[in-house]
């Protein structure tokens, strides 16, 4: 009955001769943007908007361009279904037309109400927001906006090549989501939603994408306050040079006669699958020195990075190894071998579980630490955790750590990729979501009823999640990280 309301009164307003600028929704499930006339979906006390664009679609001569606006439609049409994913190989129905987000809102709550933008990660060649894993009623059932957006991906959003010069830096991706936040800042009040107050999270690529757009002036106004989980804040970027080669490296393999433009999207990712295979880390952001100017860490050594409150941290298990091979190759790429790795944690027996936890404080943990003391240096509230719970159901036989904490953020359950909770799972993700819900409001998460978060400014304080409880402390692995620093600093 609710939504034969809803289309009856949008219908109405449809009558109505009006610019397309954005309001307040009040109760409906309906917004008018630039875009058009969005006519939402209800289910229980969500509203939700699925598969808007928030740009044209970057096919043909748009492909490898920086994206452009779409145009102005005063037309309805309906927002149910979630669009295409970001061409990648992994998943059906992926596809060059897919600059979309979603929206999601409580239903019969009036605005304006904090914003809440996720950008999904996947090693910047995979994944997207269309995972049920990301749908956000959860959290828009306390209260506020939640957007989830698509960009480009892999050789698409990524590839640097001097024939594409004209207007790009091999960054699309990157432009994309800074040309969503753009969209989300012209039109969130359409959906009852707040523009000056906006919060980023993400883990993993996302989180990496996000600290980016922190160093970066063209998004610098876009937001007001992030959270960055799972960040490998220490990755070296490559060089414009170094992406510029891998980009030739692909021209090679798809074909120098090939126009790159009118090429098969079928082409472009057998292509880019053979380069893949040799190196994980062909296509991602690379410096470019307008967009992208510096590394994460020099950035926030730097001081350059925007001066907002900040939630960071990462998970106590953020890999795992199956062979010797893979520990051995990963020990010597952080050049440590096994010997030095079983002295700095003497109290685990495994080899293959030693080997994890050194890969998690090298890249996860100790970056981490360190960018949150250099952002709390800057007089920016600065708040850090480690995500150290494992499901109930999961003890016995844990999987690999990353993106864990995304399943309690969210409150996702029965859906692909996520399980059903247990009673003790649920209570740790009420407390997860709602420390991330009071952030979002006022940039704090501190709030009643919750066990209390430390800054982490002077006293190097962290909030422990783990299997027995939730509470402010010194870090345990203090002086491992400390070693660690020190090796970084080499």
């Amino acid at each position: 009955m609710r939504s034969l309301f809803a289309l009856a009164v949008a219908l109405s307003l449809l009558c109505c001769d009006g610019a397309a600028v954005a309001q307040a929704v009040g109760q409906y499930p309906f917004a008018l943007t630039r875009e058009g006339q969005m006519l939402g979906a209800v289910e229980g006390e969500v509203a939700s908007f699925k598969g808007l664009a928030y740009a044209a679609p970057p096919v043909g001569e748009l492909r490898w361009r920086p994206p452009q606006a779409t145009a102005e439609n005063r037309e309805m049409r309906t927002a149910y279904e979630y669009g295409a994913p970001c061409l990648q190989r992994a998943l059906p129905g992926a596809g060059e037309d897919c600059l979309m987000l979603n929206v999601f809102r409580p239903f019969g709550v009036d605005g304006p109400l904090p914003v809440m933008v996720f950008v999904h990660g996947g090693g910047f060649v995979g994944g997207t927001a269309n995972d049920p894993l990301f749908g956000g009623a959860k959290l828009a059932q306390a209260g506020l906006i939640v957007v989830t957006l698509n960009y480009r991906l892999g050789v698409l959003g990524w590839l640097r090549h001097p024939a594409l010069s004209e207007g790009g830096s091999g960054n699309y991706g990157l432009m994309d989501q800074i040309a969503a936040l753009r969209w989300v800042h012209d039109n969130i009040a359409a959906f009852g939603g707040d523009p000056g107050n906006v919060t980023l999270f993400g883990s993993g690529a996302g989180a990496t994408s996000i600290a980016l757009l922190m160093l970066s002036a063209p998004s610098r106004d876009l937001f007001q306050k992030a959270i960055l989980q799972s960040l490998p804040g220490r990755a070296r970027l490559r060089s414009a040079q170094e992406a510029e080669a891998m980009g030739r490296q692909f021209v090679a393999a798809l074909g120098s006669e090939a126009d790159l433009r009118a090429s098969a999207p079928a082409r472009l990712l057998a292509a880019e699958h053979d380069l893949l295979a040799k190196s994980a880390r062909s296509f991602a952001p690379a410096i470019d020195g307008s967009l992208v100017t510096e590394d994460i860490a020099a950035g926030f050594m730097a001081r350059h990075e925007s001066r907002i409150p900040l939630i960071i941290g990462a998970n106590d298990d953020e890999t795992s190894f199956d062979g010797d091979q893979e520990i051995e190759e990963t020990l010597a790429a952080s050049g440590e071998n096994s010997e030095e790795v079983r002295k700095l944690y003497p109290d685990i027996a495994m080899a293959s579980e030693r080997a994890a936890r050194f890969h998690t404080d090298k890249v996860f943990s100790e970056p981490v630490r360190l960018l949150a003391r250099l952002h709390a240096a800057t007089g920016a509230p600065t708040f850090r955790y480690r995500f150290a719970y494992v499901p109930e159901a999961r003890r016995a036989n844990p999987d690999e750590g990353h993106g864990r904490e995304l399943q309690f953020i969210f409150g996702a359950e029965g859906v692909p990729g996520a399980g059903l909770f247990t009673r003790g799972d649920r209570e740790v993700a009420n407390r997860m979501r709602a420390y991330w819900v009071n952030f979002a409001r006022s940039g704090d998460p501190n709030g009643a009823g919750l066990p209390h978060w430390d800054e982490a400014a002077d006293r190097d304080r962290l909030l422990l999640i783990t299997n027995d409880h939730i509470a402010s402390g010194d870090d345990p692995r203090a002086g491992i990280l400390d070693r660690l620093a020190g090796e970084s600093r080499k």
